[in-house]
């Protein structure tokens, strides 16, 4: 079947983040939107006709979350990542964020030691903060375009009072997949300190080149204290339908969540949402595969272009994710400098790198799951801009 990835498609009036928040986040809203995480494709015509099926029923009363939903999540599992997962393990929740911020709730009391590993999404940081936790970084280390883990320090914080961990996998900005040492390593420092691990790995359907996604679990050390949290909304475009899931092996974490799912009233998910997750579990796999292809493609076209256009920008290219970390320490240019270029000369929203914390100084995150000719557009004002600076 073919998939048209290529289509401009308008989403102005749609009330998306993306498009018609811009003028509240950049203050203008002529900008061509390359920032917020999610992409600019149809979603699989699966989705689209389990959603319009449903739609003809008519009657939208309260929703059930049916045997359907937890067989579509175990099977995925097993087909994609080689995890046996236990339906029982499985609960619904309405989004990453909410389940991020849940688990800071439910595992951990006002003043406790939450530690996070920047620069990373910009969430991780509310959850801690906002929850009155005190909030611990092992920033990330860069080495020559890659992102890896201070495992020495990592010990040395994990041992000091810190309990629970936030770890991104694949990590959103720095596009690593890690390995199955690195996560390991990870699990075992956890077990050993007796820190509860949240591991996000929504991007986990998104991997490019020889790399692997390791669900935490699976890494070797066993799955206890440890939730993993994931979702179709970044492999299926299905952000707005709010509909993620979190898999905890461990019987005392998994009842302690369920009971707070249970007393906020939101364990029952939402008819279309619940739909759009098993419609794309069970019938999405080929639009992914091309996808997968296509944003490849949009990959290398952001590192040739740079490389051969504008060196002084690096492209840390993913491994995982379709958002490109642009390392912009070369231009010569603070970040206040930084902001104007691309959004006053450039005219392109992406995100700083600012936002996303210590570590995040000199970097802007691309979008790149658009299609190709918004893509070039795109690259075509930033070169301009820097043509004409």
């Amino acid at each position: 079947m073919d998939f048209d990835f290529d289509r401009i498609i308008d989403r102005t009036g749609t009330g998306s983040v993306k498009k018609d928040a811009m003028g509240a986040f950049f203050g203008r809203s002529d900008l061509l939107p390359m920032w917020v995480a999610d992409m600019d494709f149809r979603v699989p015509e699966c989705v689209i006709e389990a959603i319009r099926k449903r739609a003809d029923h008519g009657i939208f009363g309260y929703p059930v979350v049916t045997a359907g939903f937890y067989d579509a999540i175990v099977t995925w599992m097993k087909k994609r990542h080689g995890w046996e997962v236990s339906p029982d393990w499985i609960l619904f929740t309405p989004g990453i964020v909410p389940a991020l911020t849940m688990s800071v709730m439910v595992y951990t009391e006002p003043g406790d030691r939450v530690l996070l590993q920047s620069p990373v999404y910009p969430p991780f940081f509310s959850s801690i903060k906002d929850n009155k936790r005190e909030l611990v970084n092992n920033t990330l280390i860069e080495k020559e375009g890659r992102y890896v883990i201070d495992f020495d320090r990592l010990d040395t914080l994990l041992k000091s009072g810190v309990k629970m961990m936030f770890f991104c996998n694949p990590h959103n900005p720095a596009g690593r997949v890690w390995t199955k040492e690195e996560v390991l390593k990870v699990v075992e420092l956890c077990r050993n300190h007796d820190v509860v691990l949240i591991s996000d790995e929504i991007h986990s359907d998104l991997i490019f080149r020889e790399h692997r996604h390791i669900p935490a679990p699976l890494a070797g050390a066993g799955h206890d204290n440890m939730v993993v949290c994931m979702a179709p909304s970044k492999t299926f475009n299905l952000a707005g339908m709010a509909s993620a899931f979190m898999i905890i092996p461990d019987t005392v974490l998994r009842n302690k969540m369920k009971g707070l799912l249970q007393n906020l009233h939101i364990h029952y998910g939402s008819i279309f949402g619940l739909t759009a997750l098993q419609a794309a579990y069970e019938g999405g796999e080929g639009w992914l595969e091309a996808l997968l292809i296509y944003l490849k493609k949009n990959l290398d076209t952001v590192e040739d272009f740079f490389g051969e256009k504008i060196p002084q920008i690096k492209p840390v290219i993913p491994e995982g994710t379709y958002l490109v970390w642009l390392d912009c320490r070369n231009m010569g240019m603070d970040d206040a400098a930084l902001k104007e270029f691309f959004t006053g000369r450039a005219r392109v929203a992406m995100n700083p790198g600012t936002a996303f914390g210590p570590g995040g100084e000199g970097f802007y995150r691309m979008n790149a799951g658009c299609p190709r000719s918004t893509l070039l557009e795109a690259l075509d004002r930033i070169r301009d801009a820097w043509d004409t600076r």
